[in-house]
């Protein structure tokens, strides 16, 4: 079993579970992933392996169109993620798709943040500013003093100030797992995850147990086919009646025309 796959965030929406609770869920394009390459024990001496999506690069060199030709794979990979590997035997070029996860199971998300460039410590740190009154006319979003007196005598390391904010490396940790859409490689994973709207994120298994009672929401859409596979043989029965009975309706007309004319 594959510990995790590669995907890209579409954006958020709201749906329904079975309980009609509402839950805000953000949308992954998870895979399908390729198998671009196989860790074994007696080689390197840990079990996992590699898998290949697709980013935002168009063009890769030529060693890692080597790696991907040795795979077997024609497709152009640029983003490859290695995840452990539990009890299942996997080969180059395999393709891993939605289905290693299932509905009611817990995820970690990880990808990095939006990048805020550079913020000053009201932004950053929820700074309440300066007082707007008493002649204090630049210092409604000052820090205030940084110092820490005569002993040590310094600015102590790690001090919060104005910086660089955001565009760091994040994981959101045991989110649940909504729904599952293998036809489309969809993933409806509850809350927020780091990244923007078509940024790469990974999903790995989260540590917290699986809900054992957990119904997953049915898609408006999939309940429509359903319903219109189950009317269509009903449809096909009555058109049948209907186009005898027209028929018949047909024939009847076109005696009785034909012994007018006679008479």
């Amino acid at each position: 079993m594959v510990n995790g796959m590669i995907g890209r965030k579409v954006g958020m929406m709201r749906l329904y579970d079975g309980a009609g609770r509402v839950r805000a869920v953000t949308v992954i394009e998870v895979g399908p992933n390729r198998v671009t390459d196989v860790r074994t024990t007696e080689r390197d001496g840990y079990e996992a392996v590699q898998l290949g999506f697709t980013g935002k690069r168009k063009r890769i060199n030529r060693p890692e169109r080597g790696h991907l030709r040795r795979a077997g794979i024609d497709e152009t990979l640029t983003v490859l993620r290695e995840f452990p590997l539990e009890g299942e035997t996997l080969t180059r070029g395999q393709t891993v798709t939605v289905d290693a996860f299932t509905p009611g199971e817990y995820v970690d998300v990880a990808g990095v943040s939006k990048g805020r460039g550079w913020a000053g410590g009201v932004k950053r740190w929820g700074f309440h500013g300066g007082p707007k009154t008493h002649g204090q006319s630049d210092r409604h979003r000052a820090p205030g003093s940084v110092g820490s007196g005569t002993t040590p005598g310094k600015v102590w390391k790690g001090q919060k100030m104005a910086g660089h904010m955001g565009a760091r490396n994040m994981t959101v940790q045991n989110v649940l797992v909504v729904l599952t859409d293998p036809t489309r490689n969809l993933l409806f994973i509850e809350g927020s995850v780091p990244g923007a709207v078509d940024h790469v994120v990974t999903v790995t298994r989260g540590r917290r147990p699986a809900l054992k009672t957990y119904a997953p929401p049915v898609l408006p859409s999939a309940a429509i086919d359903d319903e219109i596979e189950d009317i269509e043989p009903e449809m096909s029965a009555e058109d049948a009646t209907v186009t005898e009975d027209a028929e018949a309706a047909a024939a009847e007309g076109d005696a009785s025309t034909e012994s007018e004319a006679q008479a």
